[in-house]
């Protein structure tokens, strides 16, 4: 069964997604913006099934503990260097596409949408990958400074959707900061 890959990031100007394993903008939240993401990634779309969420190791530790695992999804942990999934997590792949065949097998019966959430090397496998992806970008308006970057999104192989049912296209503002809603599908 071939399915729908999401991913969802908040990007600056620049792609940049991460500084010291946080969010750029840290200690500034956009409380708007993650509840963009938790509306998304846990609102399955067939009653009874969870969505999943697919993170790499170091993107599930820079989530607070007490925010872990991410509820109301069933969250993969990829690592090569874990033998058993962090506490918390629900399960434990040690590649993108172990992940994926979990999801065939395993996890068949509930598992909904997948959302990979981070981070870059994921993203890029994510975006490399064949089949049918969408891409939930936050464009942040106001540049931080980063060390972890999204890979670039090339419009010959994605297109810009005019509309997606759920993301507002209004611009936002929180905190000074200015940011929109952006969901590319992939052109296979």
């Amino acid at each position: 069964m071939s399915r729908i890959l999401n991913a969802i990031v908040a990007v600056c100007p620049d792609l940049g997604i991460g500084k010291d394993g946080n969010l750029p903008w840290h200690p500034v939240r956009l409380n708007n913006e993650f509840k963009h993401f938790r509306k998304m990634t846990a609102t399955p779309s067939v009653e009874g099934k969870q969505n999943v969420v697919i993170m790499g190791r170091k993107t599930w530790f820079s989530i607070p503990e007490k925010n872990r695992p991410l509820n109301n999804r069933i969250n993969i942990v990829l690592s090569r260097e874990c033998r058993t999934p962090p506490a918390g997590a629900h399960h434990l792949a040690p590649d993108f596409n172990s992940a994926l065949r979990l999801l065939e097998t395993e996890l068949a019966e509930r598992a909904d949408q997948v959302w990979v959430i981070g981070g870059a090397s994921l993203y890029k496998e994510l975006m490399q990958s064949p089949g049918t992806k969408r891409l939930f970008i936050t464009r942040v308006l106001k540049q931080f400074d980063c060390d972890t970057f999204l890979p670039e999104i090339i419009l010959d192989k994605h297109r810009l959707l005019p509309q997606f049912p759920g993301v507002s296209q209004e611009l936002q503002e929180e905190n000074g900061i200015q940011y929109k809603f952006e969901v590319y599908e992939s052109i296979d």
